[in-house]
């Protein structure tokens, strides 16, 4: 694993926050790494100033932050005005870009069938994440399958993890970490 993910590692939980309030809580549990799942050009840049300021990791859902576009330059904002370490996206051409220019990049795919279990190898491809997002991370067979074939590509297991039993079913099939915005599943596994 490129040495640029050892936090990821080390971190079980990924707070994924939906506020500033649930942010605030974020910032004081003992999670280390923060998915920004919003915000919006005016604000992100302090929001993530926070997490900084508290000795944490930010990555940023760039589709998911108002104001910015699906193109390259929404990573090279990010990368000019934020300290954030990394942006999660589902759009292939801004990961590549935002790789290039030395953003920990995560590939989110919601994986509701067949043909989009099918469609991670081209989207893979296509940008070469650093991690790949599984969403729903509740299907343990999938998350298995996903590690086995785009091994070394790291597995997060995000969305539908409500409790330490979810949480053990993703990390016991392969997956890296898990990212949730309950907040219950970040104490349940010790993580105040």
């Amino acid at each position: 694993m490129d040495n640029r993910l050892d936090f990821f590692a080390d971190e079980p939980i990924i707070a994924a926050v939906k506020s500033e309030e649930q942010l605030t809580r974020a910032l004081a549990s003992d999670c280390n790494v923060i998915f920004f799942l919003f915000g919006n050009i005016c604000n992100i840049a302090g929001l993530v100033q926070r997490v900084s300021d508290a000795g944490k990791h930010a990555l940023v859902h760039v589709d998911l932050i108002n104001g910015l576009a699906a193109k390259e330059i929404a990573a090279d904002f990010i990368r000019s005005f934020t300290c954030a370490d990394g942006i999660i996206s589902t759009k292939p051409q801004l990961l590549r870009h935002a790789r290039e220019i030395g953003l920990i990049t995560v590939l989110r795919v919601f994986v509701l069938d067949s043909m989009a279990l099918d469609n991670i190898d081209k989207l893979r491809s296509a940008c070469n994440p650093d991690l790949i997002e599984l969403v729903p991370g509740i299907v343990p067979k999938v998350i298995k399958l996903v590690t086995s074939l785009y091994r070394p590509t790291p597995i997060i297991a995000g969305g539908l993890i409500r409790d330490k039993e979810d949480t053990m079913s993703a990390l016991s099939a392969g997956a890296l970490c898990i990212s949730t915005t309950c907040e219950a599943a970040w104490r349940e596994m010790g993580v105040s």
